[in-house]
């Protein structure tokens, strides 16, 4: 009787085999390959009967929403889930594999952290502080000395902190101003502030200076945090102060992209993030105020873009690029679909600066008051405990935007405040007045300004080299 032929692999067994090779080169842990398996399943049971070179993706996109939706799903597992997507499209060789976003869904698997920089500010300042808050509440092996301060100090703090919400500073300025003031604490052997003299401020300046090589901007920091606790805290005035040892500020020029090289440098970013980055260039906006734009502020009938609450609580209007106004609409499609989804799951909301949720309890729901580039995921408000929709995250562009300058091939240090320098020193080299190139950067002094006429003098002033005179 003849022995039965021994059967090599199914088509489905090297499959898999060429997906965990994928994986494994794509840096994953033999720990974390069957989770990542699992995850694949996940997804191919969703789409029962449908190949996968056939997905769409609206298909994808939509998984994801689904499960950015679920509490149980930490930010970890969420990216695991992109992961595996990515590597079972890409194994299936699907054409869908090329047109999804990948790094922005990775980007949105981000939660919303305390220092967030536009984490909401609508608690009370003594209902829940960073001093009491969330970083106190975590259990840590040993305890460090800067939260020794907190715990000593903290009434002090909280009575600082809420006259900073009062003023409605920015959080990453509240952190600042208390980080600064446990160091000082710190440096007056945890002596009350109130009891400490302006010698002891100066000899702490001083030290940030010379023993510390701080730079000028982070010792100035450190000096109007203490100027606002005296100041506005303790009710006292360091006028007495005097002169003390000052870090030298440097005098530099910002990075300028030529024409030709933001051609090349958006060129190679695809998705969201060009859209995002080529607002940047071609409104001269900051970062921030970009990643915080509203529907309510795109104007397409006036082709302008309403900055709210810029830098020093100033708004300003500021171009909309023509050529950017129809993926902009698109993109409001897409928003206004997506937001659709949330409130028919219950969801929907957004964050309301300066306590307008309050004063609308229906306004975080509506459309005008999304955000133009959401998160792919909601997330749970630190300080509120809501659940909402927040913006996506700057990391994704500022990624997005060093790897296309690298894959570009150029050879200046690429970020995205660079290209507001690039969209500032083109409109000079086009013509335009200094004063009209304050207003749309949002400059408060004209000095400031003026750092960008440095382009008008090629060479070095004007000056031309005594080499090229050589016959």
């Amino acid at each position: 009787m003849p022995k039965p032929q021994a059967t090599g692999p199914t088509a489905k067994d090297r499959f898999w085999d060429q997906f965990i090779a994928r994986a494994v080169q794509a840096g994953v842990k033999e720990n974390a390959l069957r989770w990542l398996v699992r995850r694949a399943e996940a997804y191919l049971a969703a789409f029962p009967g449908k190949r996968l070179k056939q997905h769409k993706l609206d298909d994808v996109t939509g998984y994801l929403q689904q499960a950015g939706r679920l509490d149980r799903i930490s930010d970890w597992q969420f990216v695991q889930i992109v992961d595996a997507i990515q590597n079972l499209l890409v194994t299936a060789k699907a054409p869908v594999a090329a047109e999804v976003d990948w790094d922005f869904w990775r980007a949105s698997a981000r939660t919303l952290e305390a220092d967030h920089p536009t984490v909401a500010r609508e608690t009370p300042a003594f209902e829940e502080s960073p001093v009491s808050g969330a970083r106190l509440k975590e259990k840590r092996n040993a305890t460090s000395a800067l939260d020794q301060v907190r715990e000593a100090h903290r009434p002090l703090l909280e009575r600082m902190v809420g006259e900073i919400r009062r003023r409605h500073y920015s959080i990453r300025t509240e952190q600042s101003y208390e980080a600064w003031v446990c160091r000082f604490i710190l440096f007056c052997d945890q002596r009350d502030p109130a009891d400490v003299g302006a010698e002891r401020i100066r000899a702490f300046l001083e030290d940030l200076a010379v023993r510390g090589n701080v730079s000028a901007s982070t010792q100035n920091q450190a000096l109007n945090a203490l100027v606002f606790l005296y100041k506005q805290v303790l009710g006292r005035s360091l006028e007495e102060l005097g002169d003390f040892a000052r870090a030298k500020r440097p005098k530099r020029l910002p990075v300028v992209l030529e024409r030709g090289e933001v051609a090349r440098l958006l060129s190679g970013i695809e998705g969201v993030q060009h859209l995002m980055a080529a607002l940047l260039y071609g409104t001269g906006m900051r970062l921030m105020e970009c990643m915080r734009l509203r529907v309510q502020d795109i104007d397409f009938s006036y082709h302008q873009i309403l900055v709210r609450d810029g830098k020093g609580q100033k708004d300003r209007l500021v171009p909309l690029p023509v050529r950017l106004e129809e993926p902009l609409r698109e993109q409001l499609r897409k928003v206004r679909a997506l937001h659709e989804q949330d409130l028919a799951a219950g969801h929907g909301e957004v964050f309301l600066p300066d306590a307008l949720a309050r004063k609308w309890p229906h306004a975080p729901k509506e459309w005008i008051w999304q955000y133009v580039f959401p998160s792919g995921r909601l997330s749970v408000d630190p300080r509120s405990g809501k659940t909402r929709r927040h913006h996506v995250h700057e990391n994704s562009l500022q990624k997005a935007v060093k790897a296309a300058a690298q894959r570009a091939g150029i050879t200046k240090k690429v970020n995205c405040h660079c290209l507001r320098h690039s969209f500032a020193t083109h409109l000079l080299e086009s013509g335009y007045d200094i004063r009209t190139l304050q207003e749309l950067l949002g400059h408060a002094d004209v000095s400031t300004t003026m750092i960008y006429t440095h382009v008008l003098n090629r060479g070095g002033q004007g000056v031309r080299s005594p080499l090229d005179g050589l016959l």
